[in-house]
């Protein structure tokens, strides 16, 4: 019997990086994009791991959304698993808070668009 895991299908599980070990002007960076920021705001309203990728709505298609995914992992504001078909994600709110104190809240405040 063949794990379904395995084959054309399968995708590589994402790497992460810790926030100790993101640069202020990534973190900076992976904040000011507006659809990063969506995505980001979108998380911080839902219980962890309760959101795949398919469940946000921005305005951009799959492979700029997967994208955005990665650079919100490669600023470690983002952590990701596969669950069957599905990528369900969390925003790693304490570990970012720890290194950038206050940088989260600033950038989910309303008023912080544009």
């Amino acid at each position: 019997m063949t794990d379904r895991t395995e084959g054309a299908g399968h995708r590589p599980a994402p790497v992460h990086t810790h926030p100790d070990d993101v640069s202020f002007l990534t973190a900076l960076s992976a904040l000011a994009d507006p659809v990063r920021l969506q995505l980001i705001r979108e998380l911080a309203g839902h219980p962890d791991w309760t959101l795949s990728c398919s469940n946000f709505h921005v305005s951009v298609g799959r492979a700029a959304k997967s994208h955005h995914f990665s650079v919100l992992r490669d600023a470690g504001l983002v952590e990701q698993r596969d669950q069957g078909p599905k990528r369900i994600n969390r925003l790693r709110r304490e570990e970012f808070d720890a290194r950038f104190p206050g940088l989260l809240d600033l950038a989910l405040r309303p008023d912080t668009v544009e």
